[in-house]
């Protein structure tokens, strides 16, 4: 019965997308749905970025043997970088009317700044993209008792179907039910924990001390790995496809900076539900597998009616393959865009629109292929994607934005420099935070490169049009 459900949960999403794709006319429909989201979709879409995998079930895996400080990268960092999309970087990026980042470094830098950062962002999304299918492979393994494999390329093909078929249209309209549902299925299962837990003050006698601090020891090396944790979801996912399509879907400047901010707001609150869900499942049920990824998955599964399971299993799994649809989009999108579009300056629309699809297609199978083969868990595919963004790209596009003398020479050492030093500290395994080694030595060559070079700068459009 509660595969039957899940199953018309998932058909439903295919059944959107088909809905969806009579939207989609042209690129632009499909890529950012027509620029037409009000506030309440686009700040919808926007919040169900990331509430998906790492959200649900790393986050609480990581919280429930660390504690609040285990947990900083996410939901903080994630509540901080779209804060931070709000206030610095929606309102600037939204009137050039561009699709992609790429566009940006090409109006900002030149055509080689396009390329380059292209090279960079398609690749950054292959980790997350596989956190998102293993998660949904545990979920659907878990009611199912199919291997794990299968359930991941099953997921697959229905989140690249729905996909292919309406892009952002499809991506939006489904994120603002599954997110309505998730919260309540969060808010009800969070109530009857609480309520047979017996109450806060039994939580805090049954946490070990320093559980619940917020600011690391103050050692160099403790502060460190705390900002390290800050920003690499806070920084590095400002420079990131999925985050820039999801803002820029809406209908007005003003609706973008505001879904932002709301979106912010919903991610600091609701995505401590997960938290708060795993940590008493923990305590309650210490018979639970000792892999705390599957905390909430098997605590509904044992002690969970069957419309609770059904409200909580349908509704993460249309989360997780939400935000895998938009993650696929994302770096399919910059392919069309920015590499094909870069060679074939001339292409149709008609075929763009192809080119992106097929990109889907090529993503999708690629990220499989990864989630069956690598060993790793949600929380640091995760990290490592946004890592990625963060010591290659988030310099040249703050720079670009916020600093006049910022030119192409400066823009390519940034991103070669800080791509380069990043690899090389994590080869070396160094004590501390190879992405902060990464993210300085991105810094520095934005600044050396542009002071030293004898290259023209551009006129910054940003900047120039607020002047």
């Amino acid at each position: 019965m509660l595969l039957f459900f899940i199953s018309l949960y998932l058909l439903s999403n295919v059944a959107v997308g088909a809905w969806a794709a009579r939207r989609v006319k042209t690129s632009q429909d499909f890529v950012l749905a027509g620029r037409r989201l009000p506030l309440m979709l686009a700040a919808s879409v926007t919040f169900a970025t990331w509430f998906g995998s790492e959200t649900i079930m790393g986050a609480p895996a990581m919280f429930v043997e660390g504690g609040f400080l285990a947990v900083i990268e996410e939901p903080f960092g994630s509540a901080l970088c779209l804060l931070l999309v709000g206030a610095f970087f929606a309102r600037p990026l939204y009137r050039l009317n561009i699709t992609t980042f790429s566009d940006y470094f090409r109006i900002r830098f030149g055509r080689s700044a396009e390329l380059l950062s292209a090279i960079m962002v398609i690749p950054s999304y292959f980790s997350w993209i596989s956190a998102q299918l293993i998660a949904i492979g545990i979920v659907l393994s878990v009611v199912t008792d199919v291997p794990r494999e299968y359930c991941i390329i099953a997921s697959a093909a229905v989140v690249m179907a729905y996909t292919l078929l309406g892009g952002m249209w499809s991506i939006s309209v489904t994120d603002f039910f599954h997110n309505l549902i998730i919260i309540i299925a969060l808010a009800v299962l969070g109530v009857l924990l609480y309520t047979e837990v017996g109450g806060w003050e039994i939580i805090q006698k049954r946490t070990p001390t320093g559980f619940f601090r917020f600011i690391p020891q103050s050692t160099t090396k403790d502060w460190l790995a705390y900002i390290a944790a800050w920003i690499t979801i806070g920084l590095g996912s400002i420079p990131q496809q999925d985050v820039f399509q999801r803002v820029m879907a809406a209908k007005t400047e003003k609706t973008a900076v505001q879904a932002s901010y709301v979106a912010s707001g919903m991610y600091l609150t609701i995505a401590m539900l997960p938290l708060f869900i795993a940590l008493t499942a923990k305590l309650l049920h210490p018979d639970l597998p000792k892999d705390n990824q599957l905390i909430i998955p098997n605590m509904v599964m044992r002690h969970g009616s069957l419309p609770l399971q059904v409200l909580f299993f349908g509704a993460v799994t249309s989360a997780i393959l939400s935000v895998s649809s938009g993650a696929i989009l994302a770096p399919a999108t910059v392919f069309g865009e920015n590499i094909m579009k870069f060679f074939r300056p001339d292409i149709s629309d008609n075929d763009l629109l192809k080119t992106i699809r097929w990109a889907v297609v090529v993503i999708t199978v690629i990220c499989v292929l990864m989630s069956i083969t690598r060993d790793a868990n949600i929380f640091d595919l995760v990290g490592e994607s946004s890592a990625f963004s963060l010591v290659s790209l988030f310099i040249p596009l703050a720079a670009g934005i916020y600093w006049k003398r910022a030119n192409l020479t400066g823009c390519l050492w940034s991103m070669m420099a800080g791509f380069g030093v990043w690899l090389f500290c994590l080869w070396l395994k160094t004590e501390h935070s190879p992405m902060l080694w990464g993210l300085l030595a991105s810094t520095v060559a934005m600044i050396a490169g542009s002071l030293l070079s004898k290259a023209v700068t551009r006129v910054n459009p940003v900047i120039d049009g607020d002047s």
